[in-house]
């Protein structure tokens, strides 16, 4: 919910350690609803969806307790949130659904938020936990499911991370065995499933298109640490690149980001792997096409930092976005800033090389917020970015100070 003032910055440099990854966090959270239990999370950033996210699990009947970096969650007895203001809020708690259904039997849920980048429907969710036994009632605008539920063999139509996890978690405590069949293989779920394997649940193939889970009768507590952010490091590294920076961002996984850093290097940056991160230096200055698509292909979610990279290469760069239908908002505040972008269906072509002058745009959603907070940086005169609807803060954790601590120059309003 803050206003930034960015001016044109100097060449970045030094280090900085990532955080741990929102995406990752938020269903080993969730997974805290299948046990009595504590199960104990370390580093979990400080941002606005983790404490949504929190306030949901509370609704739920959790016991959530934050200590210093770590948060431990521990649910007697689950049963499903009312508060609506919240869910709505938050498209990852949905997440929720699977794990009240299979310790409870019985699970309503209030359709999610989050976002407005397209449509992000929670029917394979639904879909996969009918299949496992669950009958389910539209009631208004919720979801009521119930009964005891059943290993099967679920065919997900897109690989969904979200229905993914979900079922993923619900079929830990189902009867014999689940397989998930066009699952999702980012890296988050691998987390997933190393926590729940923690918590006592037999999860196999995660990161693979098939998953396989064995149902277990009850889970226990863990202590699990979640993977560090790739979305975060790739935009501190779309920071470095434009600003001809020399950084190392210290703890991030080189190969969960393999795609992101093949288009960097493709910029002309160079990308060096070490034990303590990865280190980036150059600029950008070489067109590139990329096209987002499910891991491990290229993130949607680096889709609008990488726009901003297109911008300081000399020529035409070609961006597809496969994966949202509405996620090129932020070209037309990219080009109040002197971005010369022509959006054609899901084709963003980027023509670099234009001077940018600083004015005031909107963040219109998370990745957007960050993609224009980049921009500013190498902006001729101030840049004020608005944020009312606090996108940035909702997923990065201390993105300006991180970007500061560098040598941005980047003032909070």
């Amino acid at each position: 919910m803050a206003d930034y003032r960015i001016f044109h910055s100097p060449r970045l440099s030094g280090e900085v350690d990532v955080s741990t990854a929102k995406n990752a966090v938020l269903p080993i959270l969730a997974a805290g609803l299948l046990t009595q239990e504590p199960l104990i999370v370390k580093d979990v950033p400080r941002i606005t969806d983790v404490d949504i996210l929190l306030q949901i699990l509370r609704d739920c009947g959790a016991q959530v307790e934050r200590s210093g970096r770590d948060v431990s969650v521990c649910a007697q007895h689950p049963g499903s949130p009312d508060n609506e203001t919240m869910i709505r809020k938050l498209r990852a708690s949905v997440l929720v659904l699977g794990p009240i259904l299979a310790r409870s039997g019985s699970a309503c849920v209030f359709l999610p938020g989050g976002c407005a980048i397209g449509q992000r429907p929670i029917d394979l969710h639904v879909k996969g936990l009918q299949t496992m036994g669950a009958m389910v009632h539209a009631k208004g605008g919720q979801r009521q499911l119930s009964g005891k539920l059943i290993g099967d063999r679920v065919y997900l139509d897109l690989p969904s991370v979200g229905a993914t996890e979900n079922l993923m978690m619900a079929a830990t405590l189902a009867r014999g065995q689940t397989i998930l069949e066009n699952a999702a293989k980012e890296p988050e779920i691998v987390d997933l499933a190393d926590c729940l394997n923690a918590m006592g649940a037999r999860v196999a193939g995660a990161g693979t298109g098939t998953v396989v889970v064995d149902g277990v009768e009850t889970l226990h507590g863990a202590v699990h640490k979640p993977i560090p952010d790739r979305i975060e490091a790739g935009t501190l590294l779309c920071a470095a690149a434009i600003t001809q920076g020399s950084i190392l961002i210290r703890k991030a996984r080189p190969e969960h980001m393999r795609a992101m850093m093949f288009k960097l290097k493709e910029a002309g940056v160079g990308i060096r792997e070490t034990p303590a991160g990865i280190r980036i230096s150059g600029t950008a200055i070489s067109p590139f096409e990329a096209r987002t698509l499910a891991y491990p292909g290229f993130p949607t979610d680096m889709q609008a930092p990488m726009m901003v990279v297109a911008l300081k290469c000399h020529g035409t760069s070609i961006l597809a976005e496969t994966v949202f239908e509405n996620r090129f908002m932020h070209a037309t505040e990219l080009c109040r800033l002197g971005a010369h972008i022509r959006i054609e269906n899901h084709f963003a072509l980027i023509e670099g090389g234009h001077s940018l002058v600083g004015a005031t745009v909107t963040s219109t959603d998370l990745r957007a917020g960050a993609a224009l907070m980049l921009a500013g940086l190498i902006c001729e005169g101030e840049t004020i970015l608005q944020d009312p609807s606090g996108h940035i803060e909702r997923g990065y954790q201390d993105l300006p100070q991180k970007l500061r601590s560098l040598g941005a120059r980047i003032e909070e309003r």
